[in-house]
């Protein structure tokens, strides 16, 4: 719902504040006040393309702001996530445009492009007026329109989709995998030569680790073998150049039993010297064994490191480690596995889409079915609201026709069509309705369909009341004050009928100011009502009898108005 909306610098308007009503606001005033040229500033925050013309004279720029409160939808949020925008259940939108052609947009703080804010503009209000129609005329609206109020059609059509997006994503492999399977012949030798080449390496996990430290040991095996043998004539072997650690622990070990005879206080150092020598003399042992057992053969150097250089070429080729080539075996032998199941994979896949389609087809035949009868009721309800609306010769259909091309929504189109005088041919209403007779077919819609409208919070109505008085204006307005029950609503209108129905009365006049013109915007009193009603009944002449009329209008559409207030609540 439209909260605000200031401007600054649009046109005639220098700097006007103007508060909304949850209801039926009404925008009056003497012809060429500036009233469009409000719903004009609105259109800037909708996205609408403005001119630097615009700009009031003298003025480097205009700026326009408004404030919406929104209700939590399904659509918005991912949209303003792809900005990056903070959002609530306040929206705040400022666009300004500079003379030399700068401009910039915010929502909520936030930078944003054209092109964004036309994204969300559907959202936000939908505007009925002569030369546009933001939301009636797309077919995707026209679908909400006619499916919303039907369970069962709305049922059915889930169910379609559930069945469409398998059908297509197994349609997408099937084509991929033909795709993938067209001069196979030459990927299918690469991947037989490569799967050779790595199972015939017969690697295994941390090999070349262990042959790393194998070549290691074999390039030094000659000061392996020094060392180890130093160590082990120290240990055990008594030489010229003195004796042994294990012949000299020996000779401890007969003094300190000597001195045990005697005296028992080096008991503790007898027994860690007994452990010192068996430990020594098990080192011996290992030293012994490990220089037995040093290779210094240059023919196994050469095997080992043969058998490295093959390690190291397939890690290179096929990944920095043994199990990177391990794991590309492994999807080289699916792939392999994969195309020769091939055929029994892809005579599974036309079975799964065969039978898919046959449900499609139902699905889809069950969903023109159920929009057909649903357009004829809701078509038949919608003329009669025409013909109350002043075109008592309307005609209008909502035609949903066949096409056999499967889409998300179905397999028809919906082409509403329409026509306003005898003789003449019913045509699609974007070719042929004027932008005053856009206005009140979709006012027959929003009245008939009120109570179950999920779309945008807000509708405009510019000119909706072109050319008709009397018993039709009353009906146009009822019914504006009926929808007006369930949406916001913003109307221009020159019809005292229409005005007496508002909840906000707004007030738009012209005045000069110094040496320039500018327009006003003010929300009526009660009693300021009452004058403008019978202004625009009576004209300037305002008598206390246009005034009497004025009051008794305001009452009847009071009356009116707790009728439908009551036939809500007992809807709800």
């Amino acid at each position: 719902m439209l909260h605000s909306l200031r401007v600054w610098n649009f046109a005639l308007l220098e700097e006007v504040a103007v508060e909304f009503g949850s209801g039926l606001n009404i925008l009056t005033g003497e012809t060429g006040a500036g009233k469009s040229i409000l719903i004009d500033a609105i259109g800037a925050i909708l996205g609408q393309r403005i001119s630097s013309d615009m700009i009031r004279s003298g003025c480097d720029f205009f700026r326009v702001e408004a404030v919406f409160s929104v209700d939590e939808r399904d659509e918005m949020p991912p949209l303003f996530e792809e900005q990056e925008i903070e959002y609530d259940d306040e929206l705040i939108i400022i666009r300004k445009v500079s003379r030399i052609g700068k401009s910039s947009i915010l929502v909520n703080g936030s930078h944003v492009t054209l092109s964004f804010l036309k994204k969300i503009a559907p959202y936000l209000i939908d505007i009925h007026g002569q030369n546009e129609n933001l939301a009636l005329l797309h077919e995707d609206t026209q679908r909400q329109l006619l499916e919303g109020g039907d369970r069962d059609l709305s049922a059915c059509l889930a169910e379609y989709q559930t069945v469409y997006g398998v059908w297509k994503e197994k349609s997408r492999l099937r084509t991929e995998r033909a795709e993938e399977i067209e001069g196979i012949s030459e990927r299918l030798d690469m991947l037989r030569w490569q799967e050779r080449e790595i199972a015939e390496a017969e690697l295994r996990e941390g090999e070349d680790e262990e042959l790393a430290a194998e070549i290691r040991r074999l390039s030094h095996s000659e000061k392996l073998a020094e060392h180890a043998a130093e160590a082990h004539d120290l240990l055990s072997e008594d030489s010229a150049e003195g004796i042994a650690v294990l012949s000299a622990l020996a000779r401890v070990t007969r003094a300190l039993d000597e001195i045990a005879r005697y005296d028992d206080g080096l008991s503790n150092v007898q027994t860690m010297v007994g452990e010192a020598y068996i430990s020594l003399q098990e080192a011996s042992y290992e030293v012994r064994d490990y220089l037995e057992g040093i290779d210094t053969d240059p023919a196994r150097l050469d095997q080992v490191q043969a058998r490295m250089d093959v390690i190291d070429r397939l890690k290179k080729k096929y990944g920095g480690s043994i199990s990177t080539v391990l794991e590309r075996m492994a999807d080289i032998r699916g792939e392999l596995a994969a195309v020769d199941n091939y055929d029994a994979d892809m005579a599974k896949l036309e079975e799964d889409i065969a039978a898919l389609y046959q449900r499609l087809r139902g699905l889809a035949a069950e969903l023109t079915e159920r929009r057909q009868k649903a357009g004829a009721a809701l078509s038949a309800e919608i003329e009669r609201e025409l013909q109350e609306l002043g075109m008592p010769k309307a005609r209008f259909h909502i035609l949903v026709s066949p096409e056999g091309k499967y889409t998300s929504c179905g397999a028809d189109s919906l082409t509403m069509i329409f026509s306003a005088n005898v003789g003449e041919e019913e045509k699609p209403i974007e070719k042929i309705a004027s932008g005053g007779e856009l206005s009140r077919i979709a006012l027959a819609i929003k009245t008939v369909i009120a109570a179950r409208d999920t779309s945008t919070a807000s509708m405009i109505f510019d000119e909706i009341d072109t050319g008709i008085g009397g018993r039709t204006a009353q009906m146009v307005a009822e019914r504006i004050a009926f929808v007006a029950h369930y949406k916001q609503v913003l109307c221009i209108t020159h019809l005292p009928q229409i005005a007496s129905m508002a909840d906000t009365h707004l007030y738009i006049s012209k005045c000069v100011k110094g040496e320039a013109t500018v327009t006003q915007v003010e929300c009526l009193s009660d009693e300021e009502r009452v004058r403008e009603i019978a202004r625009m009944a009576s004209g300037d002449d305002v008598t206390e009898t246009a005034l009497a009329n004025a009051r008794e209008m305001l009452g009847n559409a009071h009356k009116k108005k707790d009728v439908f207030q009551k036939k809500t609540k007992a809807k709800k």
